[in-house]
């Protein structure tokens, strides 16, 4: 399977990132009492941050919108997924523990402030592309909904969509029967390339410590718009 984002990206973003780490062998069951309470406990932090600040004030999201609107996007109606997030927290609706894979993610996300993915590398059909979409994709997402990508990042393997960070859709959704992962980082692009390189390590060492199994990272940017993922790790 190769994951490839496509040109026009960079001729918008040239600075773009994305962090993947392929996940092989994992085991993915309940969360931790560690890592819910944790969860549970920084998202309580960022509540009470927040009642002093805005959203945007955080540095990420202020980027992610920025990059949202360059690509034609509307960041108060279609948001990333990283604001969905930090405005449940705002209105003091925590995301509950879904399972040990999913709140590492969300985990993640908080902690870097950028909107981040997982998807089950067994139910993804062929290569994968990274693509700003139009008005005629769409999937049904993990929201129950059928939803629309029009100038909105969005991943799509050889047989649909399937995957974006504005919301994921149910056909490539991790369980607690799921081995190997895809994660994707979608990195600030004003990180440089050493940091992307260790935030992306430090989710995969931290992500194999409660969850099992190996992990592989690469950090994809115009010059190295490719990778290759295999079953080995």
């Amino acid at each position: 399977m190769q994951l490839t984002i496509d040109s026009s990206i960079f001729t918008k973003i040239p600075d773009f990132k994305l962090g993947i780490i392929y996940y092989n062998k994992t085991i993915v069951s309940a969360s931790p009492q560690m890592l819910k309470g944790r969860l549970q406990l920084f998202q309580e932090q960022l509540y009470f941050e927040l009642l002093d600040k805005e959203v945007t004030d955080f540095n990420g999201l202020a980027e992610w919108q920025s990059i949202w609107t360059t690509f034609g996007a509307d960041p108060s109606t279609k948001p990333p997924a990283l604001q969905l997030l930090l405005q449940q927290i705002q209105d003091r609706r925590y995301t509950p523990s879904f399972h040990s894979a999913e709140d590492l993610n969300t985990f993640f996300s908080l902690q870097y402030e950028i909107p981040t993915v997982i998807y089950d590398a067994a139910k993804i059909a062929g290569d994968v592309i990274l693509s700003v979409g139009t008005a005629r994709d769409g999937y049904e997402g993990l929201n129950n909904q059928f939803n629309t990508f029009e100038n909105i990042l969005l991943l799509s393997d050889g047989y649909s969509p399937f995957g974006s960070p504005y919301i994921d859709s149910i056909r490539t959704a991790v369980t607690e029967e799921t081995e190997n992962i895809i994660q994707l980082l979608f990195i600030r692009p004003s990180l440089d390339q050493d940091k992307a390189r260790q935030l992306a390590e430090a989710c995969g060492k931290m992500f194999t410590s409660i969850n099992g199994g190996d992990y592989q990272s690469s950090i994809l940017d115009s010059q190295n718009p490719n990778f290759i993922l295999t079953n080995e790790v």
